[in-house]
């Protein structure tokens, strides 16, 4: 943080960096910057809060690295005198987040993450088939390329069965669609044509989202870079509450 800053800067920095750690189940290294002045402060308003991190680890997903600014916000002025940060109202924020293939699949691995995987419902020429991930595992080999190896329980024609899969593709770019390089089925009967032509509709729904929710925040996904062993993931983010 510059040493220029504020007085009350320091105050809410210091007291919003405090109160993140603290709500953080491990730490790496946070530092939290809060842009305001004294009559800003009293008045319940800040030009910004900028937070970066690194090794954060948060409800079974690390962190290599975050970076997110706020712009305007609205603060709760009496918690503000004693270097917390309350928002009154909601803000937007710029994030930058870095993912190790590592931590990707220690948080994929976690119980509460593997709980909380939804069932997918395809319509397969009029028929509903229904299929929910078990394990799930991803590989960032190279550049420009993913990897998913998995065991899904599909749910057809009133038969139920475990089917395992490896999948490569290439992530969108600003020129470029999603492209499945490779398909192949590991474990059980394998998978009829119309049901991974189904899947391949369901993934693009997924991906064309304009946004998704976590801890009470929508996260819009503008860039996504992989390269050997991690991923970049710049988003838009409409926050209701500082992370907790």
């Amino acid at each position: 943080m510059p040493d220029e800053q504020r007085l009350e800067e320091q105050l809410l920095s210091h007291g919003a960096g405090k109160m993140i750690s603290e709500q953080l189940d491990k730490l790496g290294k946070v530092d939290v910057d809060v842009q305001t002045d004294l009559f800003k402060m009293i008045q319940g308003q800040v030009d910004g809060v900028s937070l970066s991190g690194e090794g954060l680890e948060l409800q079974d997903i690390r962190v290599q690295e975050i970076t997110l600014q706020t712009d305007n916000i609205a603060i709760n002025p009496l918690s503000a005198l004693f270097g917390q940060i309350e928002l009154s109202q909601p803000v937007n924020a710029t994030v930058r987040i870095v993912l190790t293939e590592e931590d990707i699949n220690r948080a994929l691995s976690s119980d509460s993450i593997r709980s909380q995987m939804p069932t997918y419902e395809l319509n397969v020429d009029g028929e509903i088939v229904s299929l929910k991930p078990l394990e799930m595992q991803i590989q960032l080999p190279s550049d420009r390329q993913m990897g998913f190896t998995g065991i899904v329980l599909l749910k057809e024609k009133g038969d139920t069965r475990t089917v395992g899969f490896t999948a490569m593709v290439r992530p969108r770019t600003s020129t470029e669609p999603i492209i499945l390089e490779s398909f192949n089925c590991t474990q059980g009967e394998g998978i009829c044509l119309d049901t991974v032509a189904a899947l391949i509709v369901k993934v693009k729904e997924l991906v064309d989202l304009p946004s998704f929710e976590y801890q009470k925040t929508a996260l819009s996904i503008k860039s996504l870079v992989v390269q050997k062993g991690s991923m970049k993931i710049l988003a838009q983010a409409h926050v209701t509450q500082m992370p907790s």
